[in-house]
């Protein structure tokens, strides 16, 4: 079953909790969108705004770093409660083996992304470090943009290169897109606009699970 993990770039940020209690009954895991402004062009949320989640949800924190030098980052996302740390390999390129290794001493997973002009073939020697890949469906740094299917094909390649490992599809993610997605080998789906902006969010989530 697919690993659905709301992203609460797409919430209210006025009414946060309540957003997150909003799909709280539905899921396990939480995404936690963190941008710089230099690594993608907006910027977002960062420690302290994790710490507070952390303190109203039991739900996975799934967190997603867009920034640069991650490793700069690992040690205070952990300490406020990241139990998962995705980071993108444009950020770090030969240093990414030390990057998960750092992340799993401390006992958390960690996952590695790769933007929609970067090749599997520029990770394929790192995906066996790593607990997740993340494949981005569009462009990082922007809720709300369209899903790019040429990308979804990375999935398919990245379950050649190592059936187990857990693969995550990020961007323009709605109850058609999840299924190509899903056709691919995707294990979890990450998807804002399509369940906050839905009339009813539990059925927005159910629709993301397999039709097949």
């Amino acid at each position: 079953m697919a690993i659905i993990s709301p992203s609460i770039l797409s919430a209210d940020f006025c009414n946060l909790e309540i957003d997150i209690k909003r799909v709280e009954p539905y899921v396990k895991w939480l995404h936690i969108d963190v941008m710089d402004g230099h690594f993608v062009p907006n910027i977002t949320i960062g420690v302290p705004v994790v710490k507070s989640i952390k303190k109203c949800t039991n739900l996975f924190l799934d967190t997603h770093l867009m920034i640069e030098n991650p490793q700069n980052y690992i040690e205070p996302f952990k300490n406020a409660g990241s139990d998962l740390i995705t980071f993108h390999y444009e950020a770090v390129f030969d240093n990414t083996i030390d990057v998960i290794k750092k992340i799993k001493s401390y006992d958390i997973m960690a996952g590695l992304s790769i933007k929609p002009k970067t090749p599997v073939n520029a990770i394929k020697d790192y995906i066996k470090y790593a607990d997740l890949i993340l494949v981005m469906t569009v462009e990082p740094g922007f809720g709300g943009q369209k899903f790019m299917e040429d990308c979804a094909k990375k999935i398919k390649e990245i379950k050649e290169i190592s059936p187990d490992i857990l693969v995550q599809a990020d961007g323009g993610i709605n109850d058609k897109t999840a299924q190509i997605c899903l056709e691919y080998g995707a294990d979890s789906l990450v998807a804002g606009s399509y369940i906050y902006n839905a009339e009813n969010i539990e059925e927005a989530i159910k629709n993301l699970k397999p039709l097949f």
